[in-house]
């Protein structure tokens, strides 16, 4: 049964599956399933060992984020080392990283970010509907929504009024969120001077010791 683990076809979708369970949080994806629908002929007391070193070598793969030097440096040396792994295979696991990369970086990156994040920025020029002091209607204002959640989340419309206004509590932590500010010329310029203030020190700090 060994020539059945050795074998290269399967192992494309055992890493794909692994992958799944491991950084995308797919669960009901079971060592029994994955042996019964890629190595039916091998036994579970076999394939249990070769389970646990390919989810070994991709996990460490992927925690070191390998570039495509550091990755062929790593597969050579599994191939060398007793009970390592053959050069089809590592063929197989170099083909699988190259084009699942980027998708399970992203994906471990997401898993690792605890709190919400800005996922959107969009502003436009209107004229103020309401307020306090009747001589203020009308005037220009710059409305900024932001929209604010974590990737792979449901996109949901809140309401909100004006910064003071608060949101609706029920709904935090499971969509996303869509701020709305409102700036007058006032606050505008305000706004603007803080960011020529921070591009300048971005540029001194840039600038060669």
């Amino acid at each position: 049964m060994a020539g059945e683990l050795e074998g290269s076809k399967p192992l494309s979708g055992l890493l794909s599956g692994l992958a799944q369970e491991a950084f995308h949080g797919h669960q009901g994806i079971t060592e029994e399933l994955l042996r019964s629908q890629l190595y039916p002929d091998v036994s579970l007391e076999e394939f249990r060992p070769f389970l646990a070193k390919m989810r070994g070598i991709l996990k460490s793969i992927a925690s070191a984020d390998m570039d495509f030097n550091q990755l062929e440096a790593f597969l050579t040396a599994q191939t060398k080392k007793q009970g390592g792994i053959t050069c089809d295979q590592a063929a197989v696991i170099s083909k699988f990283w190259k084009s699942h990369k980027t998708k399970i970086r992203e994906s471990l990156m997401n898993q690792s970010r605890w709190d919400s994040g800005l996922r959107g920025l969009s502003w436009r020029v209107d004229g103020k509907s309401q307020s306090r002091h009747s001589a203020q209607i009308h005037t220009p204002v710059a409305i900024m929504e932001l929209e604010i959640g974590k990737s792979g989340q449901k996109q949901v419309r809140v309401a909100w009024a004006k910064i003071r206004v608060p949101f609706d509590h029920t709904l935090a932590g499971q969509e996303s969120e869509f701020l709305c500010l409102e700036f007058d010329e006032v606050k505008v310029n305000q706004v603007l001077k803080k960011l020529s203030e921070v591009e300048e020190s971005i540029s001194t700090l840039m600038q060669p010791a």
